[in-house]
């Protein structure tokens, strides 16, 4: 069950990149697996790279932009053990008001696409009984270290993933009390087509497989921030002072 102590997950932006390698890494046999995306192609490639390593595979065509549709989504998988709230997108690096649509686009998925999505697990697991590890579920949002920077190239995007990174590491101290962990997960530079555009350096980049991989550590180890590699969060935060 490649090691994990979860056998039902729910990923978003699940498609390509850090979701897929996510979704590589869960898939075992005896794991449920639901993906969800836009990319129709990349969803059912996804799903048959998880079927392949004995995962049940259940992929649906959703947009974290739509509350109702991914309430309806998460509510009707049944048996959550790990939702985790991917999808994301960085977009234009202008910064100026130029950018008004995308900069809209950017909130709507990075942050409003992660309330669609881990505001309706965590009444779904609050719902369900406790798993062999104790808790009632776990949700990871994907966060990034440029949430501990003010980055001028990308100020929408470092924004939405500071207040997601925040929300989630506080609502982990309520959640506890019912059997519900929350992690921030955030990653440095992943090497996947979103940042290949990105008109910056951008030092230790890694493959979306062991970025999975320890991002999947972290959360199994039950660290609220999980944060990687540390050298590119301490370089973050040097250059914000």
């Amino acid at each position: 069950m490649a090691g994990y102590p979860w056998r039902d997950v729910l990923i978003t932006g699940a498609a390509s990149g850090l979701g897929r390698a996510l979704a590589e890494a869960c898939a075992a046999p005896g794991v449920t697996l639901h993906l969800g995306d836009l990319d129709r192609e990349g969803l059912a490639e996804a799903g048959e790279a998880c079927r392949a390593r004995g995962a049940d595979v259940r992929t649906a065509m959703v947009d974290v932009r739509q509350a109702a549709a991914m309430a309806a989504w998460v509510g009707a998988a049944g048996r959550l053990d790990l939702v985790i709230a991917n999808a994301g997108v960085i977009g234009d690096f202008d910064g100026g008001f130029a950018a008004e649509a995308q900069t809209r686009r950017i909130f709507d998925t990075n942050l409003t696409g992660v309330l669609n999505t881990v505001l309706p697990a965590i009444e779904a697991m609050a719902a369900q009984a406790p798993g062999s590890d104790g808790l009632r579920g776990r949700i990871a949002v994907i966060a990034s270290v440029m949430a501990f920077l003010a980055f001028p190239a990308t100020p929408a995007y470092s924004a939405s993933k500071a207040a997601v990174q925040r929300w989630a590491e506080a609502m982990d101290a309520s959640q506890r009390a019912r059997g519900i962990r929350l992690h921030a997960v955030c990653p440095g530079f992943i090497r996947t087509g979103q940042i290949a555009a990105n008109p910056f350096w951008m030092p230790l980049r890694m493959r979306p497989a062991r970025a999975a991989r320890l991002a999947l550590e972290g959360i199994a180890a039950g660290r609220v921030r999980v944060v990687f590699p540390r050298r590119v969060q301490v370089g973050a935060r040097l250059i914000g002072v």
